[in-house]
Order: C-alpha cells, then sequence, then structure tokens
C-alpha cells in the first residue's frame, strides 16, 4: 500500500499556524491531511520570528502560513513573511463552538490557524504595512484622538460652567462655543487665592480652554499633512462629489495598500458593511441590514450619501422616486451607501490601474 506521507519528509509541503500575543509567538506546522508536526514558542522579537520561520521550514516545503492579528501583534511577522515570498492568509480567531470543546491555550490556537489556513477556511490577504497608506492610517489615529479628547475638554468646559459661581456663570453662559473658548483661555484668576471654588473653577476654565486650543492647533497641522498625502495617493477620490479628505482618507485605509486583495466592488461593498445580507427562507424573500464590516468605512459612506441628499440633484431625484416607490428614507439611504460604495471603489481600482501602466 502506498504509503501517506512520502519516504523523504523534507520535500514535503507542510502549512503552518501562528498565534500571535505581545512577547510571544506559539506556532504549529502541520502535513498536508492536518496532523500536526510540532509546536513551538518563540520571542515576538526580529530573532525570534526568523527562529520561527526557520523551525517551520524544517518540517518541510512550507506552502502557507495562516497568522492571527496580522495587523497587531502579527505585524512584524507578516512582513517577514511576505518578504520570504510565503502565502500569508489572515485568521479570524478560533470558532466559539470549538474552542468549548477544545479548550483554549497557544498550541490549539495555532493548530486552529494552521488548519484554517490549510483547508482554505480563510482566505483574506493581509493588509500591506509599508507605504503611504499606512503613514495615512498612523496620521489617522492621532487627529482621531486629538478630536476626541478635544470634545471631551468641550463638554467639561460646558459641565463646569454649569456649576460655577452664578456671576461667572452668567458671564459665560450667552458665549457661543469658540468665543467661550477664548474668553475661558483669557482668564486670570488669582492663584494666591485657588482655596477658594470661584478662583479655582476660573483656574480650572482657563486650564481646559488653553487645552482645547492647543488640540484645535494640533488638529490643523495634522489636516495639513492630510490633505497633501491624501490628494498625493488618489487625487481622483478627494475629487468626487461629496469626497473630502477626511472620507477618501478613510476608504483608502479600509481598502489598504494592496487593493489587488479586494476581488471585486461586491467585497469592497461588504467590507464597508453596506452590502446587503440575504435573510430569505421557504417562500419569504428578503435582506436585512448588514451590522458587520468596517463601521468607520460606512459611517464614511453614510457622510457621502447625507451630502448628496442636500446638495445633488441626481439623488434627491432618486430620493423622491424610490420614496413614491414606498421605501423608507433609511432604506433609500441604504440603497445609496451601496451605490457609493460601487462608485468610489471604481475610483480606487481606477488609480492603482493608472500608477501600474
Amino acid at each position: 500500500m502506498t504509503p501517506i506521507t512520502p519516504d523523504n519528509p523534507a520535500i514535503s509541503e507542510v502549512a503552518g499556524g501562528v498565534d500571535t500575543h505581545q512577547d510571544t509567538h506559539t506556532a504549529a506546522v502541520i502535513d498536508p491531511v492536518g496532523r500536526v508536526l510540532g509546536t513551538e514558542q518563540f520571542p515576538a522579537t526580529p530573532a525570534g520570528y526568523a527562529d520561527l520561520l526557520a523551525w517551520m521550514r524544517a518540517f518541510g516545503h512550507l506552502t502557507r502560513v495562516g497568522v492571527e492579528g496580522t495587523g497587531v501583534y502579527g505585524a512584524g511577522l507578516t512582513r517577514l513573511l511576505r518578504a520570504e515570498h510565503l502565502d500569508v492568509i489572515e485568521i479570524d480567531r478560533p470558532d466559539r463552538k470549538a474552542r468549548r470543546f477544545q479548550g483554549k491555550s497557544d498550541p490549539i490556537d495555532a493548530i486552529a490557524a494552521a488548519k484554517a489556513a490549510l483547508a482554505g477556511d480563510r482566505t483574506g490577504t493581509p493588509k500591506q504595512r509599508e507605504g503611504r497608506v499606512e503613514a495615512l492610517r498612523t496620521l489617522r489615529i492621532a487627529r482621531r484622538s486629538a478630536i476626541d479628547q478635544r470634545a471631551d475638554t468641550q463638554r467639561q468646559i460646558k459641565a463646569l460652567i454649569v456649576t460655577a459661581p452664578d456671576a461667572l456663570r452668567q458671564s459665560l453662559r450667552g458665549l457661543t462655543t469658540t468665543k467661550l473658548i477664548v474668553t475661558c483661555a483669557g482668564l486670570a484668576p488669582d492663584r494666591d487665592h485657588a482655596a477658594g471654588p470661584a478662583t479655582a473653577t476660573q483656574l480650572a476654565l482657563r486650564s481646559l480652554a488653553r487645552r482645547h486650543q492647543q488640540l484645535s492647533a494640533e488638529i490643523a497641522d495634522l489636516d495639513e499633512l492630510l490633505d497633501a498625502l491624501v490628494a498625493a495617493i488618489n487625487p481622483r477620490l478627494t475629487a468626487t462629489y461629496g469626497v473630502g479628505t477626511d472620507t477618501a482618507g478613510q476608504l483608502l485605509v479600509t481598502a489598504g495598500e494592496n487593493h489587488d486583495r479586494i476581488h471585486s466592488e461586491a467585497a469592497f461593498a461588504m467590507l464597508c458593511g453596506v452590502a446587503p445580507i440575504p435573510a430569505s427562507s421557504g417562500k419569504t424573500t428578503r435582506h436585512r441590514l448588514n451590522r458587520g464590516g468596517d463601521r468607520q468605512a460606512n459611517a464614511a459612506l453614510y457622510r457621502v450619501v447625507l451630502c448628496r441628499l442636500r446638495w445633488d440633484p441626481r439623488t434627491r431625484a432618486y430620493m423622491e422616486r424610490r420614496t413614491q416607490d414606498g421605501l423608507s428614507k433609511k432604506e433609500i439611504i441604504r440603497c445609496l451607501k451601496r451605490y457609493v460604495a460601487r462608485e468610489l471603489y471604481g475610483l480606487i481600482t481606477a488609480n492603482d490601474q493608472e500608477h501600474v501602466a
């Protein structure tokens, strides 16, 4: 009888799986029929990545590797594997039902990642973490953080005014937000009387207002960098009606540097969470709302639709026509988001083709 494995194991094909963590990565290797050949733990360092790859290759010809967290703890390992021209598969967390039966450990998760990669249950291609889109992503993180902190600061200022002494509250309540920030930043309380509630409130308002101004300056500086970067990456995207720098930047980050990993506009719509999900059964044929996908990209498409509903005559005419068909406003917006996703996907891929040409 012909043996299941070849006589020379060094030339047999094997698949790997890696469960990534902050300090260590646990790797597993399986043969073409799913039998576990070995598991091992390595430090999450450049030297550890090289040792992990060499260990996997010692079992045979390594064809593909499934990696959990390719964009987080596994980013460094993914870069090395891609540099070695290996087929890297992005693996989600293990199935919950399987985890309840099998238990939870790093070797178990690594074996599950290897089996998912071998069976083709997961076929996601990791995003490339090099290039201008990665630079765009990091700058957007800093900007989003500054915006959130500025909003928190503004809410804290208004909350302090509510409980401030009467004279101070009356002088600040009727001001617009812009004038309020300027007025609070210019307060000059006596620090020697900081033990008094009125003076302490003025000191707190001045500190928060100056923090607000500093964050606004930081946001403006980041916006200047992002405007130039997004326009350089895809000028046609920012020139599209209703698409600004923030929206274009989010969609570019969602698509990633290697846009070819998204095989169709339907896949891009699913990635953005705007593709309708079939919910049919028996004689009932219907679709339901897609609650998955990248919610930031979904919000970006929503902003484009709202802008066009207000200013674009064609979009307004579409809204009127579908309203007469009996659709609600929410349903019409969902349809419009799907159409916008198709349009913008074409611009993103066309930009790739122009760069290749």
